[in-house]
């Protein structure tokens, strides 16, 4: 599996292949086939991958925190909810956003502090396997320059599908 130093260079140089494959599958893949070997390939990796060894999207993505979930967060952590809101959050409609992207739980190991009541956000990223991944594929693309599986799981599909690259350095 790749090592997140070299994620961002390859998903960097794999973007412009990673965005034809991408409209090849929205032209060629059957929607239900495609969302079961999105499943089965994010339960294979997922299966060997240790995400505390990157927090990529931790570090890079911003998150959405509901009120119900920034409760739970606060409490966990006995923080004073106004005062982190305050000096930490941004307000968007009915949820928070951190003030830039890397996430204020995240500790000087890479742990989260927050393993118990993380937002669905953290849960469910990087979403490769929920339904109707042909109307995400734009996303996913996107996250392959910061999640390894995500990079690992296109790479895999490209095979089933018998991709021909045709990427020029």
């Amino acid at each position: 599996m790749i090592n997140i130093e070299e994620l961002e260079m390859l998903a960097n140089k794999k973007e412009k292949e990673n965005y034809r494959f991408r409209s090849y599958l929205k032209t060629h893949a059957d929607e239900e086939k495609l969302d079961q070997q999105f499943k089965r390939l994010h339960e294979k990796y997922f299966k060997i991958y240790d995400c505390k060894k990157c927090r990529n999207c931790c570090k890079k993505l911003g998150i959405s925190i509901d009120e119900y979930e920034l409760d739970n967060i606060c409490n966990y952590l006995n923080l004073n909810k106004e005062k982190f809101i305050k000096e930490n959050l941004i307000q968007n409609y009915n949820n928070f956003s951190f003030k830039g992207c890397k996430c204020k739980f995240l500790d000087e190991n890479n742990n989260c502090k927050i393993n118990k009541c993380l937002p669905i956000t953290c849960k469910e990223y990087p979403y490769t396997n929920k339904e109707e991944r042909l109307f995400s594929l734009y996303s996913i693309v996107s996250n392959a320059s910061i999640c390894p599986v995500v990079y690992e799981i296109l790479e895999e599909l490209k095979k089933e599908y018998n991709f021909k690259l045709k990427y020029h350095i």
